[in-house]
């Protein structure tokens, strides 16, 4: 899936402008699919609109410039489903929190402590916003992918929340085999003894 069947299915639930196109895929319902940057959908939108998949109208706005906005025609929405009936990717699934949990040995206790409550926190605003998102989505799939997005989420926070003794218990191990813990040579002095 790609930045094009990204915008055809916003357009798809109602005709949109750039700009709540980037909204809806950076930080609405549509951003947890796929990665979509700033600069790549202009592009997308003007490509699809030569394609004849979108047309455009100026809206025009007292005291402020026209805002083009974006429709999906039936040639857009018949390669958007098209698009739907190829087999997904791979969900991809990158967490700089748990390169950081990896290397808890290595951080100070006050550190682990840190990062597993400021993920935490994370985890409960994600499922917040997917719960609220859900309401606004007319699709009847909508509250199914809210479902399995608030399991997902509510799984590793319930992981977490159990664990975090555990990976507390960790932090600062590898501290503990050198006497200078803010040695940066005593850690891999450690590092040392510890792969022999």
């Amino acid at each position: 899936m790609n930045v094009r069947t990204l915008c055809l299915a916003v357009l798809n639930c109602s005709e949109s402008t750039g700009y709540e196109i980037r909204k809806l895929v950076s930080e609405g319902h549509f951003s947890h699919f796929v990665d979509a940057s700033y600069g790549s959908i202009y592009p997308a939108l003007a490509k699809m609109e030569g394609d004849g998949l979108v047309t455009a109208r100026e809206e025009f706005q007292p005291g402020k410039p026209p805002r083009k906005v974006y429709s999906i025609t039936d040639q857009g929405r018949e390669a958007f489903l098209e698009a739907l009936s190829r087999p997904a990717q791979k969900d991809i699934y990158k967490s700089e929190f748990l390169l950081l949990a990896m290397c808890a040995e290595m951080m100070q206790p006050e550190h682990v402590s840190r990062a597993i409550d400021m993920q935490l926190d994370y985890l409960a605003k994600e499922i917040a916003q997917i719960t609220e998102e859900a309401e606004h989505v007319d699709l009847a799939g909508a509250e199914w992918v809210a479902g399995y997005g608030r399991f997902v989420l509510e799984q590793s926070r319930d992981y977490l929340s159990k664990n975090r003794a555990a990976l507390e218990a960790r932090a600062g191990q590898a501290f503990n085999l050198s006497n200078d813990s803010s040695s940066v040579g005593g850690l891999r002095a450690s590092a040392t003894v510890a792969a022999e």
